[in-house]
């Protein structure tokens, strides 16, 4: 079988396991295929609410952008999901020095917003290397909804804010969000707008570091704090490398917490593997301050499903299921403040 043919049958395959999740709620976001696991590296394509967008990941293991397969992946969307009303190819810089190109290949209409366990989220597939919000993180917001009433919320390295709106939709008594990109928070801004969450909703832009040490000298806690960081970042601040320094990440939010309080800690590192990870928070549970509750999975059209899955991940994630290893911890404090 030749490598167009076979990508043709890795891609249909794909879609049509994940038909049922589009026709159940068409204003959401979902994962329709992910070519890491799936057969093509280098290709992702999600659905938002009807626009489906075609991510370009130029990686080691993934060639230059081939124009054929594109065409042929157009040419299956339109024939398998006749409810999308418009398709768009992002193609991600390889260094992240030049932006992301994006074009529409079909169809009319961009992305404004989706909806998700009742929500409404603002999304800008355009506005950066990705695309504004993560499927991967569905459950996460569903627990987020399902365990954040009355809550004090800090959503650090918030990007657009998906998760601290999913903590307002849980009835979060305030939530705050802090991202280095003004525009990226403005996104989650808008999505409180949409639900009419903007009294319960601060925004702040500005460095982590400085943002965490500002927030420590002015004793504010947070009875639930959320670390989700990039993979890499440098400012004149500090550096944030997930694979390298995530503990010290960790270790400048830890006194944000109020006695009792909760940590959901996000690390998506691909070259680091769960087994790595879970000895980290070995480490740093061992005084027992920190108490690890559980792990949030990450949903089926993002991993892939076992009838669709041809390749495995650099690293093994296990415990986890996925290199978006999500968990969620309670900490107690000396001073056991609460306020």
């Amino acid at each position: 079988m030749d490598e167009l043919t076979l990508f043709n049958q890795y891609l249909a395959r794909g879609i049509n396991a994940r038909l049922p999740l589009l026709g159940q709620d068409p204003g959401n976001c979902w994962r329709v295929f992910n070519g890491f696991y799936e057969g093509m590296p280098g290709l992702v394509i999600d659905w938002f609410a009807g626009r489906i967008l075609i991510s370009w990941h130029p990686a080691k293991a993934a060639p230059e952008l081939d124009p054929v397969r594109i065409s042929h992946a157009q040419t299956c969307l339109v024939d398998l999901i006749p409810q999308a009303s418009s398709i768009w190819l992002k193609e991600r810089s390889r260094t992240g020095s030049a932006g992301p190109r994006m074009r529409r290949l079909w169809g009319d209409g961009e992305p404004m917003e989706i909806t998700e366990g009742g929500l409404r989220y603002g999304i800008d597939i355009a506005i950066n290397q990705d695309a504004s919000f993560y499927p991967d993180t569905r459950l996460l917001r569903e627990w987020l909804r399902a365990n954040a009433a009355g809550k004090r919320v800090l959503n650090l390295f918030a990007y657009t804010g998906s998760l601290g709106i999913a903590a307002l939709g849980g009835g979060a008594s305030r939530v705050l969000q802090t991202d280095l990109k003004q525009r990226f928070l403005a996104i989650g801004e808008r999505s409180a707008r949409l639900n009419g969450f903007e009294e319960r909703l601060g925004s702040l832009q500005g460095d982590f570091y400085r943002v965490a040490a500002n927030l420590k000298s002015e004793n504010q806690l947070f009875d639930l704090v959320i670390l989700d960081a990039p993979i890499f970042s440098q400012t004149k601040a500090g550096q944030v490398d997930l694979g390298a320094n995530f503990m010290r990440l960790v270790n400048k939010a830890r006194p944000l917490v109020a006695h009792g309080g909760r940590m959901v800690l996000v690390n998506n590192a691909l070259y680091l593997s769960g087994a790595e990870l879970m000895q980290e928070y070995e480490a740093l549970t061992a005084a027992g301050y920190m108490q690890l509750e559980e792990q949030i999975p990450v949903p089926e059209d993002c991993t892939g499903y076992a009838q669709t899955i041809v390749d495995t991940p650099p690293s093994n994630p296990a415990p986890f299921n996925h290199p978006t290893k999500i968990s969620i911890f309670r900490l107690t404090r000396k001073d056991q403040r609460t306020e």
